[in-house]
Protein backbone atom coordinates (compact mmCIF):
# COMPACT_ATOMS: atom_id res chain seq x y z
CA UNK A 1 0.00 0.00 0.00
CA UNK A 2 2.88 2.32 0.72
CA UNK A 3 4.00 2.38 -2.92
CA UNK A 4 0.43 2.84 -4.14
CA UNK A 5 -0.09 5.77 -1.78
CA UNK A 6 3.20 7.26 -2.96
CA UNK A 7 2.02 7.02 -6.58
CA UNK A 8 -1.38 8.50 -5.69
CA UNK A 9 0.37 11.42 -3.98
CA UNK A 10 2.29 12.11 -7.18
CA UNK A 11 -0.94 11.97 -9.21
CA UNK A 12 -2.94 14.37 -7.03
CA UNK A 13 -0.14 16.84 -6.29
CA UNK A 14 -0.97 19.04 -9.25
CA UNK A 15 -4.64 19.33 -8.28
CA UNK A 16 -3.91 21.53 -5.26
CA UNK A 17 -2.87 25.16 -5.05
CA UNK A 18 -0.51 24.62 -2.11
CA UNK A 19 3.02 24.27 -3.43
CA UNK A 20 4.46 22.41 -0.47
CA UNK A 21 1.98 19.57 -0.93
CA UNK A 22 0.34 19.71 2.50
CA UNK A 23 -3.15 19.34 1.08
CA UNK A 24 -2.15 16.43 -1.16
CA UNK A 25 -0.41 14.76 1.79
CA UNK A 26 -3.52 15.23 3.92
CA UNK A 27 -5.73 13.60 1.25
CA UNK A 28 -3.42 10.60 0.88
CA UNK A 29 -3.27 10.15 4.67
CA UNK A 30 -7.06 10.26 4.85
CA UNK A 31 -7.45 7.75 2.03
CA UNK A 32 -4.89 5.39 3.53
CA UNK A 33 -6.39 5.66 7.01
CA UNK A 34 -10.11 5.65 6.21
CA UNK A 35 -11.34 6.60 2.75
CA UNK A 36 -14.84 7.18 4.14
CA UNK A 37 -13.56 10.29 5.95
CA UNK A 38 -11.78 11.72 2.89
CA UNK A 39 -13.28 14.62 0.92
CA UNK A 40 -14.29 12.64 -2.16
CA UNK A 41 -16.84 13.26 -4.86
CA UNK A 42 -19.86 10.94 -4.83
CA UNK A 43 -18.46 9.10 -7.87
CA UNK A 44 -15.06 8.58 -6.18
CA UNK A 45 -16.80 7.46 -3.00
CA UNK A 46 -18.79 4.90 -5.02
CA UNK A 47 -15.58 3.69 -6.68
CA UNK A 48 -13.88 3.28 -3.30
CA UNK A 49 -16.83 1.28 -1.95
CA UNK A 50 -16.76 -0.88 -5.07
CA UNK A 51 -12.99 -1.41 -4.79
CA UNK A 52 -13.30 -2.33 -1.14
CA UNK A 53 -16.03 -4.85 -1.87
CA UNK A 54 -14.09 -6.43 -4.74
CA UNK A 55 -10.98 -6.60 -2.56
CA UNK A 56 -12.55 -8.03 0.59
CA UNK A 57 -15.42 -10.14 -0.74
CA UNK A 58 -15.44 -10.34 -4.55
CA UNK A 59 -18.18 -12.98 -4.64
CA UNK A 60 -20.54 -10.52 -2.95
CA UNK A 61 -20.36 -8.16 -5.92
CA UNK A 62 -23.64 -7.94 -7.83
CA UNK A 63 -25.17 -6.17 -10.80
CA UNK A 64 -26.48 -3.59 -8.31
CA UNK A 65 -22.88 -2.59 -7.51
CA UNK A 66 -22.18 -1.94 -11.19
CA UNK A 67 -25.51 -0.12 -11.57
CA UNK A 68 -24.51 2.14 -8.65
CA UNK A 69 -21.36 3.12 -10.53
CA UNK A 70 -23.41 3.88 -13.63
CA UNK A 71 -25.70 6.06 -11.52
CA UNK A 72 -22.62 8.11 -10.65
CA UNK A 73 -21.81 8.68 -14.32
CA UNK A 74 -19.33 5.90 -15.01
CA UNK A 75 -19.76 4.22 -18.38
CA UNK A 76 -19.05 0.56 -19.06
CA UNK A 77 -15.48 1.24 -20.20
CA UNK A 78 -14.69 3.16 -17.00
CA UNK A 79 -16.19 0.35 -14.92
CA UNK A 80 -14.21 -2.23 -16.88
CA UNK A 81 -11.01 -0.24 -16.35
CA UNK A 82 -11.74 0.09 -12.64
CA UNK A 83 -12.28 -3.67 -12.29
CA UNK A 84 -9.02 -4.36 -14.14
CA UNK A 85 -7.06 -1.94 -11.94
CA UNK A 86 -8.65 -3.16 -8.70
CA UNK A 87 -7.93 -6.77 -9.67
CA UNK A 88 -4.36 -5.99 -10.65
CA UNK A 89 -3.59 -4.15 -7.42
CA UNK A 90 -5.05 -7.00 -5.39
CA UNK A 91 -2.94 -9.46 -7.35
CA UNK A 92 0.32 -7.53 -7.13
CA UNK A 93 -0.16 -6.81 -3.41
CA UNK A 94 -0.62 -10.52 -2.72
CA UNK A 95 2.49 -11.37 -4.75
CA UNK A 96 4.53 -8.73 -2.91
CA UNK A 97 3.24 -9.88 0.49
CA UNK A 98 3.90 -13.56 -0.29
CA UNK A 99 7.46 -12.84 -1.40
CA UNK A 100 8.22 -10.41 1.42
CA UNK A 101 8.90 -7.49 -0.91
CA UNK A 102 9.92 -4.44 1.09
CA UNK A 103 8.74 -0.95 0.09
CA UNK A 104 11.21 1.28 -1.70
CA UNK A 105 13.17 3.47 0.70
CA UNK A 106 11.81 6.70 -0.83
CA UNK A 107 8.14 5.96 -0.06
CA UNK A 108 6.31 7.23 3.03
CA UNK A 109 4.27 5.12 5.41
CA UNK A 110 0.94 6.86 4.74
CA UNK A 111 -1.25 4.83 7.06
CA UNK A 112 -1.90 6.01 10.61
CA UNK A 113 0.33 4.61 13.27
CA UNK A 114 -1.04 3.12 16.50
CA UNK A 115 -0.42 6.37 18.34
CA UNK A 116 -2.72 8.18 15.88
CA UNK A 117 0.01 10.12 14.10
CA UNK A 118 0.89 9.83 10.47
CA UNK A 119 3.67 7.55 9.32
CA UNK A 120 7.20 8.68 8.78
CA UNK A 121 9.53 8.39 5.85
CA UNK A 122 11.12 5.03 5.29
Amino acid sequence: MRAHAHDLRAEVAGEFDVEDGEEADRLVHQLASDWRQAPLSPADRALCAFAEKLSLDPRASTDADVDRLREHGLDDRAIHDAVQIIGYFNYINRVADALGVEPESFTKAWEKQKNGEHGSTG
